[in-house]
């Protein structure tokens, strides 16, 4: 078996920092990178000669409308629209800078809706009312934390969509 080399493995929001001088060296061996590009799926194979991001933060709201009484329910149904509205609003209000706000179709976890998720992290959240979204905006997207209370795990599977 090959001896381990050091190597740099770069998630892509750590090339953007990078391309913007505030990268900070993580060393990992190739070994354990391989490990976390194969089995980590939040893990980029992305690489230096990629763009950079567009945003550092890409919020995705689900504003999917279904026929009233469905089984699954809707998002938009349970107030999505209204709340991806107030998010827009209140992140320019907040002075929240390269974060864009975007409506989704289906995310596929209705049952959970109003679903949301983040990226470039991939977290996902339920947010009922305006003050979860400003929770939401002020703890995950301003200072960088969770908000464990209303994020969505592997856990909050719809009924039928068991992962295998």
């Amino acid at each position: 078996m090959q001896e381990a080399r050091e190597c740099d493995f770069l998630t892509r929001p750590a090339l953007a920092r990078k391309r913007r001088g505030l990268y900070m060296r993580e060393s990992f061996s190739i070994e354990d990178a391989l490990s976390l590009a194969d089995y980590h799926p939040a893990v980029s194979r992305e690489t230096e000669t990629d763009p950079p991001l567009w945003f550092d933060v890409h919020l995705f709201v689900c504003t999917n409308r279904r026929p009233d009484g469905h089984r699954r329910g809707s998002c938009a149904a349970r107030g999505g629209e209204a709340l991806r509205d107030y998010m827009k609003a209140r992140a320019k209000e907040m002075g929240l800078k390269r974060v864009r706000v975007n409506s989704a179709g289906c995310l596929d976890r209705c049952e959970f809706g109003p679903a949301m998720v983040i990226y470039p992290e991939g977290v996902w959240y339920r947010a009922d009312t305006r003050e979860d979204i400003d929770e939401i905006l002020a703890t995950h997207v301003r200072d960088k934390g969770r908000v464990p209370r209303l994020m969505l795990t592997e856990k909050d599977v719809p009924p039928g969509k068991e992962k295998g």
